[in-house]
Order: C-alpha cells, then sequence, then structure tokens
C-alpha cells in the first residue's frame, strides 16, 4: 500500500508506511537518462550526478557530505541509467530529517564548482577506462550498439573519452534547467513513519522549488537494419558473449510473459542455461541471460565466458536452449519459475530501500504504480502456452545479434552459428 500527494510545483511524493521497519529510505528519481542526450552531450546526466556529490554552499566538500550521513550510519549514492537518475539514502529512523536535507541541497545548491569540474572529468574517464578494461563490461556495451545501432540507447551511459572532455560547465546548467523540474521528479520514501509527516518534510525540503517549462522528450528508437556481430579481439583468458534478441517496451501486455521467460531461460541455478552449460557440459563458470524494458523497445540477452576455443560449441549449446524454449514447458517447470519470481519479489519487499525503489521507479517511468499483490496475480495468470507463443514470436534468427570480446581467430565463423 502507497499513499501519492503532489505538491503545487509539480513534484511527486509517494510513501509507503513499513510499521516493522527501523530503517528510512528515500529514493529520489529524475526522469532524464543517457537517452535524453544529443550526441554532444553523451555522457552529461552521468557527469551531472558525480557532481551532486562535490559539495554545496553548506557542505562545501564531498567529505562533508558523506560524513553527514556514514557519521549517522546511513548510506547515500545515486545511479544514471539509460533512462533515469536516482539519487538515495537510507539511514536509520531517527536521521530522516537528516538524510532529507543532505539530499534537498545536494539537488538544489550544488556548487558545479570549475576545479570540481576538472577533477571529476578525470574520475569518469577512468572509470570509461576502467569499463573498457572488463572484457564483461565491454562486452555487455557492444550488445548495445547491436541492439540499438546509431541511437542513444547504444550508447554507454558514461558517454565517451571524447565526449565527456568537451562537456562545459555551461552545457550542465542548460541541462539541468531543461531537465531538472519538480514536474519531472518523485521523491518516494518507505519507512514507519505514516505518510504526512513524511509529506510534511518533503514539502518543506522542495516545496519552494520552481516548475520552470516542460522537459525535452526522448529521441524514439525505430527498428532499423543493424550489424549482426561485433568482435573485439583481446588477448584475455575467457571468450566473453553476449547473444540478444529484441524485446518488448515496458508497458507492453506480454512484459512479464517475457519476464517469466527468461527466468525459466536464464536466472538462477535451476535455470536451463546454466543447468545446461555450465552443470552438464562444464562451458562455463559465469551464464546467465536478463531482459530490459524501456519505454518504446526491449531486449533479450544472454552472457557467457568460455575457453576461447569452446566459443563455438558454446554458442550453439545457447541457441539449442533458445531453440526449446519455442516448445511447451513442463507445469513443474512454470510453477517453480512462478514461485521463484513471487518469492524474490516479496523478499526484495521486506527491504525499505527495494520498497522506495519499487514506488518510485514505477512511477517515474510509467505513471502508474503496480502493487506486489497486482504483479504477483499477473505472474500466477500466465500459461504455458502464451509462453510458448512469445517465444515462437521473439526468438527468431533474424533478430539475433552476438557481441564477442577474447582472443577470437580472424578465420572464425561465428556468424554462420547465428540460427534458431
Amino acid at each position: 500500500m502507497y499513499q501519492k500527494t503532489t505538491l503545487d510545483n509539480g513534484l511527486r511524493v509517494i510513501t509507503a508506511t513499513m510499521p516493522h521497519t527501523r530503517s528510512v529510505s528515500i529514493c529520489i528519481f529524475i526522469g532524464v537518462g543517457s537517452r535524453y542526450e544529443t550526441e554532444p552531450q553523451a555522457g552529461i546526466s552521468h557527469f551531472i550526478e558525480h557532481l551532486r556529490f562535490k559539495g554545496t554552499p553548506k557542505r562545501t566538500t564531498a567529505r562533508e557530505i558523506s560524513e553527514a550521513i556514514e557519521g549517522a550510519g546511513g548510506i547515500l549514492n545515486a545511479g544514471t541509467d539509460k533512462e533515469l537518475t536516482l539519487y538515495w539514502c537510507k539511514v536509520a529512523q531517527p536521521h530522516f530529517h537528516l538524510a532529507l536535507d543532505v539530499l534537498a541541497d545536494m539537488l538544489l545548491h550544488s556548487k558545479f564548482d570549475p576545479a570540481d569540474i576538472g577533477s571529476e572529468r578525470q574520475v569518469i574517464i577512468e572509470e570509461i577506462n576502467m569499463g573498457k578494461d572488463s572484457p564483461s563490461q565491454l562486452v555487455d556495451m557492444l550488445i548495445d550498439e547491436l541492439l540499438w545501432p546509431d541511437h542513444p540507447l547504444g550508447r554507454d551511459v558514461a558517454g565517451s573519452k571524447e565526449s565527456v572532455a568537451a562537456i562545459t560547465r555551461d552545457m550542465m546548467l542548460d541541462y539541468l534547467a531543461h531537465q531538472y523540474l519538480p514536474s519531472n521528479i518523485v521523491v518516494s520514501i518507505a519507512s514507519a513513519l505514516q505518510h504526512q509527516e513524511m509529506l510534511t518534510a518533503v514539502g518543506q525540503a522542495f516545496g519552494d522549488w520552481a516548475d520552470q517549462q516542460p522537459h525535452p522528450g526522448y529521441s524514439a528508437y525505430k527498428e532499423q537494419k543493424f550489424p549482426r556481430m561485433h568482435i573485439e579481439r583481446k588477448d584475455t583468458e575467457q571468450a566473453h558473449l553476449c547473444l540478444a534478441l529484441t524485446g518488448l517496451p515496458l508497458l507492453h501486455p506480454k512484459r512479464f510473459t517475457l519476464d517469466l521467460l527468461n527466468v525459466i531461460l536464464g536466472e538462477g541455478m535451476s535455470s536451463r542455461l546454466f543447468v545446461e552449460i555450465r552443470d552438464r557440459l562444464g562451458l562455463a563458470y559465469s551464464i546467465h541471460s536478463y531482459v530490459e524494458h524501456f519505454l518504446d523497445t526491449g531486449s533479450v540477452t544472454i552472457y557467457a565466458g568460455v575457453e576461447p576455443k569452446n566459443l563455438p560449441v558454446a554458442i550453439k549449446a545457447i541457441l539449442e536452449q533458445l531453440y526449446q524454449l519455442k516448445e511447451t514447458v513442463p507445469e513443474p517447470e512454470l510453477t517453480k519459475a512462478k514461485e521463484l519470481s513471487k518469492g524474490r519479489l516479496l523478499l526484495r519487499m521486506e527491504d525499505s530501500r527495494s520498497v522506495a525503489g519499487w514506488m518510485g521507479g514505477q512511477e517515474i517511468l510509467t505513471g502508474r504504480i503496480l502493487s506486489v499483490d497486482q504483479v504477483m496475480s499477473i505472474i500466477d495468470a500466465i500459461t504455458a502456452e502464451e509462453l510458448r507463443q512469445l517465444a515462437q514470436e521473439l526468438l527468431v534468427a533474424s533478430q539475433l545479434r552476438l557481441a564477442v570480446v577474447g582472443p577470437v581467430a580472424d578465420d572464425e565463423p561465428l556468424e554462420e552459428l547465428l540460427k534458431l
């Protein structure tokens, strides 16, 4: 259960009262991420998020901001994704007002000092370098480029070294003026406190924030021709691969059906991929699948790290598991997948941070919030025939993409394997 109130300036406040928790979790969602950026702005959402932690007139250094929360035993963090930016804090309940004050101070009064911008620019470039040195992270970036070519969704959220180097303070302030607006923000709080107490505190912290103008929309993605494969040859111990196909958008009526199909395919140690590729064939230590749902598109992706000489046989074995999903799922396996999905959802909801994220994430992206019970009812109603039909629809050879990072031979005929 949750309550929602919209302040006069358009900022949405959503609260959930959890009587037995001793913590307070505050999640502040901004409806902007890397897909809202133009090519010259690539990485600016992420850059701004970093600079929020660098100091305000009240807390002049990054250390003072972090000490304010850590000195109370709390956690303060943030993250930038393709369609949203999140700032969050979790503290013991007596420190609720402190946590809200720190977050409001960061969002309303960050200095964006030129010296901080210069030093943090180098930090982000090192973050980009680190990602490129990590084969598992790099292959994830490469598969995004294949899924959404020539589109902001296909770019690294952090941008490129070149784009980050060119972002100026004026560019940031202009971006903030158009995107960081109360009407584009959701404050989501989970604690044992009552709605009115939490609402009053948020109103005092953010109520004077003026909403100036409608924020720009995102660049829609339209299906287009795409390269099927990208091989990045590196001298690594393993070949890291991602196999991916087009998925479903966030509000698609079959979205939860695809989520359940993914549970069967590659989520957990009893999934088909884990049992076949790791347990039976011994081809990989790490293998899993995941789905992503964006506002107008989505994806299904399988990741594995394998011995380079075993790359072709591993790809064939993975594709065989995809092919078998087109057959009817046995009832015991369907029941297990449903119980796994529902059980993990319920376990997450014991944590105030997860509850606040559950509410705020849905509100900022879709403008509506499904309850846990509603989602469990949707999962329970999914049939084996619906899974089979969706697999037949989505798991088609023409949509397969393959990205590999590792010591792959120039003449390795991998593209010939992309069949279903």
